[in-house]
């Protein structure tokens, strides 16, 4: 960039600051987020001018917002950034992973009204708005994760035009918001039709679409592999009809102990000898499977700086997750081939499943990260290599 490129972007800037000072950008300070708990914080509103409940979370993730917004894995959920500046680098359409944003609302220490990457396509406070989603700003997100890792996740509203609303009043409309696994988050996310992206000529990998993120289909393609993504409810005929080489139930929000329709896809798949990978949603589901439960974590897993190891090979990665559920270790069934694979070295909790002899894997946190470190990228070769092993071997 030369002397006078910066010159005129940066009276570009000024401009835009000076008329977004006039018209646009005029954040109103009547918006609260209250929690059923009782604790209720006020701030800044930007984004829609809405009223939402969920499940109040925060994720530890310092950069990547769009993705956050645009993981289906977050429906249903007022998500927390901790990290203190959002809206910065604005908002780049090739970064979403899904079509659209599914969180229900935003919560940030400082909002970004004026973003300054050049490939920047809009403000996150107009992307919120166009998608019919409040945010709020200028609260201590600080101390309300603290509370959030004492009491755990919580009900929760966020309220625009909340100044002449009692505190009282917006905890009692916080203790009635529905939450992820009181109704079906994941027939909400998931593409209703089919597609198929990738080479002709490649292994063949079906993805059970429980709520799947973009770069998961790219990571696949990228390695040469067609890929075809399948809603969450289509049949194991279906799916055998595909002549799959290898099946990947993908990740997905809501609580797993609610989607018994996809233990008969994850059972048959093993039983037939198909290489499978569950992700997230797809680790949990194969622990329903096998005969293990789950559980709901305190506060759960989100962010990207979680450490985990290899049982085998004592290797520690750094990985991204987003979860609210675990399995429960102790209802793993013994024998059979079955093991626990990796652990989260935070709070020791499953975080990858194996056996012995069948072509199964499975993992607790996202290796196609988005936002993330990409530590973990290699599990897409691992599973192709599954593949291509079986193959070999005949099945």
């Amino acid at each position: 960039m030369t002397g006078n490129d910066v010159r005129i972007r940066t009276d570009d800037i000024m401009g835009e600051i000076q008329k977004r000072g006039r018209t646009r950008y005029r954040p109103h300070a009547d918006a609260a987020l209250a929690l059923a708990d009782g604790r209720v914080f006020r701030g800044k509103g930007f984004g829609a001018r809405a009223a939402v409940g969920g499940e109040v979370v925060f994720t530890t993730t310092m950069v990547g917002y769009q993705e956050v917004c645009t993981d289906p894995s977050f429906r249903g959920q007022i998500v927390c950034m901790t990290y203190p500046l959002i809206g910065n680098y604005g908002i780049h359409p090739q970064q979403s992973e899904s079509r659209r944003p599914w969180i229900a609302g935003l919560i940030v220490r400082e909002h970004c009204a004026l973003p300054s990457h050049v490939d920047s396509a809009g403000t996150l406070d107009n992307y919120l708005r166009d998608n019919e989603i409040p945010g709020i700003s200028e609260i201590d997100t600080r101390a309300l994760t603290l509370h959030i890792r004492e009491a755990g996740d919580a009900r929760g509203v966020l309220v625009h035009d909340a100044a002449d609303i009692s505190d009282s009043e917006l905890v009692a409309r916080a203790r009635a918001a529905l939450i992820p696994g009181e109704h079906d988050v994941v027939g909400e996310v998931i593409a209703l039709e089919p597609e198929t992206i990738g080479s002709e000529t490649g292994p063949h990998v079906v993805i059970v679409d429980c709520g799947v993120k973009r770069n998961i289909i790219r990571s696949l393609a990228k390695r040469g592999a067609r890929v075809t993504v399948v809603p969450f409810g289509t049949s194991l005929a279906e799916i055998e009809h595909l002549h799959p080489d290898g099946v990947i139930v993908s990740p997905g929000p809501g609580d797993p102990a609610n989607l018994d329709a996809g233990l008969a896809i994850v059972s048959g798949v093993i039983a037939r000898g198909v290489p499978y990978f569950g992700i997230c949603l797809g680790h949990q589901l194969l622990a329903r499977a096998i005969g293990a439960e789950t559980r709901k974590l305190s506060f759960g897993h989100r962010g990207g700086n979680h450490s985990v190891r290899d049982v085998k090979t004592g290797r520690v990665s750094i990985t991204a997750q987003n979860h609210g559920f675990e399995v429960d270790a102790k209802t793993l069934p013994n024998g059979g081939g079955w093991h626990v694979r990796l652990v989260n070295l935070n709070d020791g909790s499953v975080e990858g499943l194996g056996h012995d002899t069948l072509p199964v894997m499975s993992v607790q946190f996202h290796p196609e990260s988005s936002p993330g470190p990409q530590d973990n990228d290699s599990l897409f070769d691992d599973f192709l290599n599954l593949l291509e092993s079986v193959d070999r071997d005949g099945r």
